[in-house]
Protein backbone atom coordinates (compact mmCIF):
# COMPACT_ATOMS: atom_id res chain seq x y z
CA UNK A 1 0.00 0.00 0.00
CA UNK A 2 1.17 3.60 -0.95
CA UNK A 3 1.82 5.93 1.68
CA UNK A 4 -0.87 8.18 1.66
CA UNK A 5 -3.20 4.81 1.18
CA UNK A 6 -2.02 4.13 4.62
CA UNK A 7 -2.32 7.70 6.14
CA UNK A 8 -5.48 7.99 4.59
CA UNK A 9 -7.17 4.51 6.36
CA UNK A 10 -5.61 5.10 9.84
CA UNK A 11 -7.77 8.24 9.67
CA UNK A 12 -10.44 6.19 8.75
CA UNK A 13 -10.45 3.85 11.48
CA UNK A 14 -9.61 6.75 14.00
CA UNK A 15 -12.95 8.58 13.07
CA UNK A 16 -14.73 5.32 12.68
CA UNK A 17 -13.85 4.69 16.36
CA UNK A 18 -14.85 7.94 17.61
CA UNK A 19 -18.51 7.84 16.28
CA UNK A 20 -21.21 6.30 17.88
CA UNK A 21 -21.17 5.71 20.96
CA UNK A 22 -22.41 8.25 24.31
CA UNK A 23 -19.63 11.00 25.15
CA UNK A 24 -18.53 11.57 28.75
CA UNK A 25 -18.10 15.00 31.10
CA UNK A 26 -15.20 15.05 33.03
CA UNK A 27 -16.27 15.63 36.26
CA UNK A 28 -12.59 15.30 37.94
CA UNK A 29 -9.58 14.89 37.24
CA UNK A 30 -6.95 13.48 40.43
CA UNK A 31 -3.18 14.08 40.41
CA UNK A 32 -1.41 10.70 41.55
CA UNK A 33 2.33 11.91 41.21
CA UNK A 34 4.66 14.92 40.84
CA UNK A 35 5.36 14.23 37.12
CA UNK A 36 1.60 14.87 36.21
CA UNK A 37 -0.11 11.32 36.02
CA UNK A 38 -3.81 12.13 36.78
CA UNK A 39 -6.78 9.99 37.15
CA UNK A 40 -9.31 11.16 34.73
CA UNK A 41 -13.07 10.58 36.29
CA UNK A 42 -16.16 11.21 33.72
CA UNK A 43 -19.65 11.06 34.01
CA UNK A 44 -21.79 9.28 31.18
CA UNK A 45 -25.27 8.96 30.77
CA UNK A 46 -26.67 5.66 29.18
CA UNK A 47 -28.65 7.03 25.78
CA UNK A 48 -31.29 3.83 25.90
CA UNK A 49 -31.67 3.81 29.81
CA UNK A 50 -32.80 7.49 30.91
CA UNK A 51 -32.32 7.59 34.87
CA UNK A 52 -28.93 5.24 35.29
CA UNK A 53 -25.52 7.71 34.80
CA UNK A 54 -22.38 5.66 35.30
CA UNK A 55 -18.53 7.07 36.48
CA UNK A 56 -15.72 5.66 34.42
CA UNK A 57 -12.21 6.14 35.54
CA UNK A 58 -9.15 5.62 33.59
CA UNK A 59 -5.16 6.56 34.14
CA UNK A 60 -4.07 9.82 31.96
CA UNK A 61 -0.03 9.39 31.22
CA UNK A 62 1.34 13.21 31.81
CA UNK A 63 4.40 14.03 29.13
CA UNK A 64 7.23 13.36 31.35
CA UNK A 65 5.76 9.17 31.90
CA UNK A 66 5.46 9.37 28.01
CA UNK A 67 9.21 10.62 27.63
CA UNK A 68 10.64 8.32 30.53
CA UNK A 69 8.78 4.87 29.16
CA UNK A 70 9.12 5.95 25.94
CA UNK A 71 5.43 4.36 24.69
CA UNK A 72 4.04 7.93 23.13
CA UNK A 73 0.74 6.98 22.09
CA UNK A 74 -0.41 4.30 24.87
CA UNK A 75 -2.43 4.97 28.07
CA UNK A 76 -2.51 2.13 30.39
CA UNK A 77 -5.56 -0.66 30.35
CA UNK A 78 -6.52 0.61 34.09
CA UNK A 79 -9.89 1.48 34.65
CA UNK A 80 -13.16 1.34 36.46
CA UNK A 81 -16.85 2.04 36.59
CA UNK A 82 -19.61 3.13 38.81
CA UNK A 83 -23.26 3.16 37.93
CA UNK A 84 -26.27 4.34 39.68
CA UNK A 85 -29.77 5.35 39.73
CA UNK A 86 -29.78 9.17 39.31
CA UNK A 87 -33.49 9.64 38.37
CA UNK A 88 -36.88 7.84 37.04
CA UNK A 89 -35.70 4.78 34.87
CA UNK A 90 -36.99 4.52 31.91
CA UNK A 91 -35.58 1.76 29.52
CA UNK A 92 -35.81 2.45 25.63
CA UNK A 93 -35.02 -0.51 22.76
CA UNK A 94 -31.85 -2.40 24.26
CA UNK A 95 -30.67 -5.15 23.02
CA UNK A 96 -31.59 -8.18 25.28
CA UNK A 97 -29.03 -10.97 24.01
CA UNK A 98 -25.94 -12.07 26.04
CA UNK A 99 -23.87 -9.47 24.36
CA UNK A 100 -25.73 -6.54 25.47
CA UNK A 101 -24.51 -3.68 23.37
CA UNK A 102 -21.65 -0.82 23.36
CA UNK A 103 -22.80 2.00 25.43
CA UNK A 104 -19.61 3.93 25.51
CA UNK A 105 -16.21 4.23 23.70
CA UNK A 106 -13.37 6.19 23.61
CA UNK A 107 -9.33 5.87 22.44
CA UNK A 108 -7.02 4.91 24.77
CA UNK A 109 -3.85 4.71 22.13
CA UNK A 110 -3.59 7.08 18.55
CA UNK A 111 -5.56 4.06 16.89
CA UNK A 112 -5.70 0.64 18.37
CA UNK A 113 -6.88 0.37 21.86
CA UNK A 114 -10.10 1.64 23.76
CA UNK A 115 -11.70 1.64 26.48
CA UNK A 116 -15.33 0.25 26.05
CA UNK A 117 -18.55 0.66 28.44
CA UNK A 118 -21.12 -2.52 27.40
CA UNK A 119 -24.62 -2.84 28.89
CA UNK A 120 -26.24 -6.49 29.40
CA UNK A 121 -29.38 -6.58 30.97
CA UNK A 122 -29.55 -10.24 33.46
CA UNK A 123 -33.42 -10.85 32.72
CA UNK A 124 -33.53 -13.74 35.67
CA UNK A 125 -32.14 -11.24 38.22
CA UNK A 126 -33.88 -8.34 36.58
CA UNK A 127 -30.89 -6.40 36.43
CA UNK A 128 -28.66 -3.99 34.19
CA UNK A 129 -24.57 -4.93 34.15
CA UNK A 130 -22.45 -2.36 33.04
CA UNK A 131 -18.96 -3.64 32.09
CA UNK A 132 -16.42 -1.53 31.30
CA UNK A 133 -12.86 -2.94 29.25
CA UNK A 134 -9.99 -2.19 27.18
CA UNK A 135 -10.59 -3.38 23.45
CA UNK A 136 -7.27 -4.16 22.00
CA UNK A 137 -6.36 -5.19 18.13
CA UNK A 138 -3.81 -7.90 19.15
CA UNK A 139 -4.62 -8.58 22.97
CA UNK A 140 -7.92 -7.93 24.71
CA UNK A 141 -6.77 -6.93 28.37
CA UNK A 142 -7.95 -9.10 31.47
CA UNK A 143 -8.15 -5.99 33.52
CA UNK A 144 -12.08 -5.11 34.00
CA UNK A 145 -15.06 -3.46 36.03
CA UNK A 146 -18.71 -4.22 36.62
CA UNK A 147 -21.07 -2.17 38.49
CA UNK A 148 -25.23 -3.48 38.15
CA UNK A 149 -28.18 -1.57 38.65
CA UNK A 150 -30.69 -4.22 40.07
CA UNK A 151 -34.39 -2.90 38.57
CA UNK A 152 -36.28 -5.47 41.13
CA UNK A 153 -38.94 -3.36 43.08
CA UNK A 154 -38.07 -0.44 41.26
CA UNK A 155 -40.82 1.82 38.83
CA UNK A 156 -39.09 0.86 35.60
CA UNK A 157 -40.64 2.22 32.18
CA UNK A 158 -39.85 -0.14 29.92
CA UNK A 159 -40.58 1.81 26.23
CA UNK A 160 -41.31 -1.82 24.39
CA UNK A 161 -42.54 -3.39 27.67
CA UNK A 162 -40.99 -5.94 30.08
CA UNK A 163 -38.94 -8.86 28.66
CA UNK A 164 -40.67 -11.78 29.38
Amino acid sequence: MSKPRNLFLAAFIFVALSVGAVSAEVVGKVGVDWIGNDIIVEALSDPQVKGVTCHVTYFDRSLIDRFKNGNWFEDPSNNSIACRQTGPIEIGNIDLSKDGSEVFRQGMSLIWKTLVVNRIYDKANDTLIYLAHSRELTDGSAKMSISTIPLYGQNVTWKNGKPQ
